[in-house]
């Protein structure tokens, strides 16, 4: 069986990615971006998709740009990402 990535998943696994590149926890992050550290949990873990000013928070914590989150939706079947 074939598990479909989500748009949630494939993005918190990205957050996730670049956060433990830079060595970050998530209450270190949580404090760098101004979320709450459970929103943080809720966003690697796919169950929360973050809206635009969250995303702009955790890219300036990440200290990467907005596209450097977003590029795993290049690698990504789009159309089986979206709903018709």
């Amino acid at each position: 069986m074939t598990v479909t990535p989500t748009i949630g998943g494939l993005l918190g696994e990205r957050v996730r990615e670049l956060r433990k590149k830079r060595g970050l926890t998530q209450v270190e992050f949580s404090e760098l971006c101004g979320v709450p550290q459970s929103r943080i949990s809720a966003i690697e873990n796919g169950s929360r998709v973050p809206n635009v000013e969250t995303v702009l928070r955790l890219a300036r914590a990440l200290d990467c740009k907005v596209t450097a989150l977003m590029s795993v939706f290049d690698e990504a079947t789009l159309s089986s990402l979206l709903s018709k």
